[in-house]
């Protein structure tokens, strides 16, 4: 939360609906446009561009007739208007200018006569006709003409890699869910979309030499909670699939960059081919997510098949770039076999380090033989960067200035900031994510030129991407959810100028596309708009008081908050909020912000101040213990394909606690318990998992207060509250509750959930825990 108080727009001229046509900005509000362009210079005059108008392009030029179907397409569906394309003359023409340098530059002038875009290659008459199409949807006045002020706008992007990555692997996503996001990408000019298509969890590439790799690899069991396990889950893309999918992309401006994921990553891989493995077992395809053991076969054999593999992925993806990955490849197979340790005695290498990045040059050279380039995470540095490859930082962006400054080619993707599979905001109706907390503010204060890389090297920065990994993104609606509307601040990030961003100037520019991809049926997230509820105090005090303080505020500055206390849907007319909410605990507060046109920027959300509501906590609300935290938000089961229930975990110690809970007013409990799958591939971080004696045979669930002040204060001593014996995860549900009475004390005591469940077996979480004032 960054601000109290009311929350106003700064600009919303262009956002007024009108009756009839709807009126752009004029020179003191910002055009409606995403990403903003390099030069705006503002004009007299306009043009009113309706239902049927024409768009013009010349005789034999594919590329201008590409990029009016396109903007045609976009505006039918963001504006409701049709546009007719024509060769000579029209309202819109796309034509070709020699002297706009950069293939992804253009120009667009708008006057009383038309609207001119003019461009010297394919992307930029597209990404030109990108920005008609935006200013063609300025407002929510859908199926109205548009009246659109003259200008002239000089633009072309600041990088030339404006990127997200896609992972279809954890959990496979339907091949039209791709489609989808292709065209929003598209519609704020990003090009780059990096799919991530092999790992321990599957294999989705069709390799017609090597079917198993599909047939066995592409199909996973899913963990257990203790009962039997499910049916196998997966999929993968056919070859025809991939190439028609590129060539709709390529007409979109967007190049596919297929990754292969090695040497890691690789139990797909080995599942369907044991002989490609180090050691010739055959695994299970993997259901845990992390770290596995499994790498492939470094020696001849292996570099061979990696060699045909790549042959079938270079006849789908004509782009320059393949990714082979690198990442988190443990090299405990290597080091414990003693053949791979006889390859790297005799290739004279120090280490499995450097074998990896002998591996790694082996590929970039067989690729460079075919015209193509290596890209892989940063990892690949680690034994030695070879001349072929270019680095995808990731782990920060130490990576990205080593690399540059040694000459190779990056793009930043830097964790946690441009991981999009990490939550936008910490409320409890976002869906299963990361818990490192990514605003959306946060990704666009993002600046994917680093510190430290030498100024003649800057030109190796390609640019940026936003990755979406799926482990916890089961539905193209999460997926969804997760990229929208952070991927427009990346496109942002790398399209235009840094001295130009303005954060409050993107969200009024921002409005209008939300609305856009809104209307095309894309899922976009509206944590930066929801208003947030602040009790001030504790619970104890408001239950003890009879009074609860309230403040409201949004994440973004932007809109006026209102809010109604009757139980109605607060509209543009309902009460301003302007300062914290004094209210008998039994209210619920419904609150949303509002821009100056009446919309609301976000759907309403709910506060309840009644006593049971105080008095209970879900997961969301939960702390972790004192020697912990929590680093994930989990589904209940990993197939679940429902935003709720989700739980805040440590997977490293099952604990939370109740912060501040008021033992003098609460008399008993009910905590409601999950049963949750244990599938984390942790590697040698296993080491930091906490064991905890388990005196019943499947553990307990201990309930102590005083913990977090007893971690703080050792002459403090922590209160067993109660103790229950976990049941049999064979053959319990997965959801059961506990009840019981609580101690008579003074004041606010915290409550830790301890569970001590062997580390064999699942994991539990607190669902929720619910105090009541009644006794037991």
């Amino acid at each position: 939360m960054r601000v109290l108080g009311v929350l106003r727009l700064r600009h919303v001229g262009w956002a007024a609906l009108l009756c009839g046509s709807s009126v752009l900005a004029q020179s003191a509000d910002p055009l409606p446009l995403t990403p903003l362009p390099q030069s705006i210079v503002h004009g007299t005059g306009s043009i009113t561009i309706g239902d049927g108008a024409t768009i013009a392009v010349v005789r034999g030029d594919p590329g201008a007739a590409a990029a009016a179907r396109v903007l045609t397409a976009h505006v039918k569906v963001e504006r409701g208007l049709r546009l007719t394309n024509r060769e000579g003359e029209g309202a819109i023409t796309l034509i070709r200018d020699a002297s706009i340098k950069g293939d992804e530059a253009y120009r667009l002038v708008v006057s009383a006569g038309g609207i001119r875009v003019s461009a010297s290659g394919d992307r930029g008459l597209l990404y030109g006709a990108m920005t008609v199409a935006q200013l063609l949807s300025p407002d929510r006045a859908f199926g109205k003409p548009v009246k659109v002020p003259a200008v002239t706008i000089e633009d072309a992007p600041r990088f030339g890699w404006r990127g997200l990555m896609l992972d279809p692997v954890r959990h496979f996503q339907p091949i039209e869910s791709i489609y989808a996001v292709v065209d929003q990408m598209t519609s704020v000019k990003l090009n780059t979309l990096h799919l991530h298509l092999t790992d321990d969890q599957g294999w989705r590439f069709e390799v017609k030499r090597y079917p198993k790799l599909t047939e066995i690899g592409g199909w996973r069991t899913p963990p257990s909670t203790g009962n039997a396990p499910g049916p196998k889950v997966g999929g993968f893309y056919t070859q025809e699939q991939l190439k028609a999918l590129v060539a709709y992309a390529a007409e979109r401006g967007i190049t596919i960059v297929p990754e292969i994921d090695l040497p890691g990553h690789a139990q797909a891989l080995v599942a369907a081919y044991p002989e490609f493995g180090v050691f010739g077992d055959r695994p299970e395809v993997s259901h845990d997510w992390g770290v596995n053991p499994y790498l492939f076969d470094p020696g001849p054999k292996g570099v061979a098949f990696v060699k045909e593999v790549l042959d079938e992925v270079m006849a789908v993806f004509p782009g320059t770039y393949i990714h082979l990955g690198g990442d988190e490849a443990v090299k405990d197979q290597w080091e414990r076999s003693p053949r791979v340790q006889a390859q790297i005695k005799a290739l004279k290498l120090k280490d499995e380090n450097q074998l990896q990045s002998w591996m790694i040059d082996e590929f970039g050279t067989y690729l460079a033989s075919k015209g193509r380039r290596l890209i892989g995470w940063d990892e690949i540095l680690e034994g030695g960067l070879p001349p072929s490859a270019s680095i995808m930082s990731w782990r920060g962006e130490k990576g990205a200035v080593e690399a540059a400054n040694q000459n190779h080619d990056v793009v930043l993707t830097p964790a946690p900031t441009l991981y999009l599979d990490s939550l936008q905001s910490d409320r409890s109706d976002e869906p299963p994510g990361r818990l490192s907390i990514q605003t959306l503010a946060d990704v666009y204060r993002y600046e994917p030129m680093p510190a430290g890389i030498d100024a003649e090297k800057a030109k190796h920065v390609l640019g940026a991407q936003g990755n979406a990994w799926s482990e916890y993104l089961a539905t193209p609606y999460q997926v969804q959810h997760m990229l929208f509307p952070r991927a427009a601040a990346i496109a942002e990030i790398t399209w235009s100028a840094k001295e130009k961003r303005d954060f409050p100037s993107f969200l009024t520019r921002l409005d209008p596309q939300i609305q856009r991809w809104r209307r095309s049926g894309v899922e976009v997230a509206d944590s930066a708009f929801a208003v947030g509820f602040q009790l001030r105090g504790t619970r104890g005090d408001a239950l003890r008081a009879n009074r609860a303080s309230v403040a409201l505020a949004t994440q973004a500055p932007y809109g006026t908050i209102r809010y109604t206390l009757d139980g109605k849907v607060p509209t543009a007319k309902s009460p301003v909020y302007k300062a914290p909410l004094s209210l008998k605990p039994g209210v619920a507060i419904q609150a949303a912000a509002f821009d100056a046109a009446g919309n609301s920027t976000a759907r309403p959300r709910i506060f309840d101040t009644s006593r049971a509501a105080l008095l209970t906590r879900t997961s969301s609300e939960l702390i972790a213990c004192p020697r912990g935290a929590f680093g994930l938000r989990v589904p209940l089961t990993s197939e679940s394909t429902e935003n709720a229930p989700v739980f805040n975990v440590n997977l490293f110690d099952t604990c939370s606690a109740y912060p501040a809970a008021p033992l003098d007013v609460a008399k008993s409990f009910t905590i409601d318990i999950a049963r949750l799958a244990r599938h984390y591939g942790l590697a040698h971080e296993a080491r930091a998992l906490r064991s905890h004696f388990n005196v019943t045979t499947y553990g307990e669930l201990v309930i102590s207060a005083r913990c977090i002040a007893a971690a703080k204060d050792k002459t403090v001593k922590p209160i067993v509250v109660a103790s229950f014996p976990l049941p049999d995860p064979k053959t319990a549900p997965t959801r059961f509750s506990f009840s019981g009475s609580l101690p008579a004390m003074a004041g606010d005591e915290d409550l830790c959930f301890q569970f001590t469940s062997p580390l064999s077996d699942p994991f539990y979480a607190v669902e929720r825990a619910t105090l009541s004032e009644a006794a037991k």
